[in-house]
């Protein structure tokens, strides 16, 4: 028996940026002015998702892509799928929504806009949020001192597309 999913994961729109950014505030301490969701919007439309549960915006992924050294094999200069923010509501935790948007989003990334490999940054507190990234495949690359606001340490995680 094929278990139906609570929730639907699509493209963002528009319409969304709203719901997208009162999510960003009540779950995330690094908050983004309007402008810079509107900029990945436009730039990154693939890459930028939302998941819905009944018609309702619970989490949303922004990306964009970028062209550099590659942290996976410094040597070479490539195009480096960028996961900027990823947030999910605490009520709609624990249902694999995350794990889904990462996915769709690094899918995208690779297929719409060519990325050879994918990196965040990652509070090195965020427990949770490693686990789910280590079990995608990322690896920490470095640590990168007092990234966040309040001086907390970030991992800069990576792997190849």
């Amino acid at each position: 028996m094929s278990e139906e999913k609570e929730y639907v994961v699509r493209e963002a729109r528009e319409d969304d940026l709203g719901a997208v950014m009162w999510i960003n505030k009540r779950t995330l301490p690094e908050n983004y002015p309007s402008f810079y969701f509107r900029l990945h919007l436009h730039n990154f439309p693939k890459a930028f998702l939302v998941a819905e549960m009944n018609g309702k915006v619970v989490g949303y992924i922004m990306c964009r892509v970028e062209y550099d050294n590659l942290y996976t094999n410094p040597e070479r200069v490539g195009r480096k799928g960028h996961i900027v923010s990823l947030a999910v509501l605490p009520e709609a935790r624990r249902r694999g929504i995350a794990t889904e948007l990462m996915r769709r989003a690094m899918e995208a990334m690779k297929n719409h806009y060519g990325a050879e490999e994918y990196y965040l940054e990652v509070r090195v507190s965020n427990e949770p949020a490693i686990r789910l990234y280590k079990k995608l495949g990322f690896k920490a690359v470095k640590v990168l001192p007092r990234y966040y606001g309040d001086g907390e340490d970030a991992y800069l995680m990576a792997r190849p597309a």
